[in-house]
């Protein structure tokens, strides 16, 4: 139990002074849908800690989502590396846009275009 004599209150962070006249409704306002969460402690202790964010099912689930999110990152990159990039094939001979002039002109040595006769 806390004596009202040595009692602080607080909320928002901030301590409301006591002596002024002043009401929680002079600071927070008067509508009355707001809701005001205020903790009372002993004058000389301080500010009270700060509830947490997230709390512990919330962080479970966020770091779940992040790991396995970071495994699919991982496997990606290892598959690009290991050419599993799909794009491959366009170092083969076969995708080459100019083969086709090239074995027409006799360049590569390759297959001529029959009725084609070079000099």
């Amino acid at each position: 139990m806390l004596d009202p004599t040595t009692t602080s209150l607080w909320c928002a962070g901030k301590e409301f002074q006591r002596g002024n006249g002043n009401k929680v409704s002079d600071r927070l306002g008067t509508n009355e849908k707001t809701r005001v969460i205020a903790k009372l402690t002993p004058t000389d202790s301080g500010p009270p800690s700060r509830e947490p964010i997230v709390n512990e099912e919330e962080r479970k689930a966020m770091m779940a989502h992040y790991f396995k999110r970071q495994e699919e990152l991982k496997k990606l990159a290892e598959a690009e590396n290991h050419g599993g990039d799909g794009d491959e094939y366009l170092n083969s001979e076969w995708a080459d846009s100019k083969q086709m002039k090239r074995n027409l002109q006799g360049l590569d040595g390759g297959i001529k275009a029959p009725g084609l006769r070079f000099p």
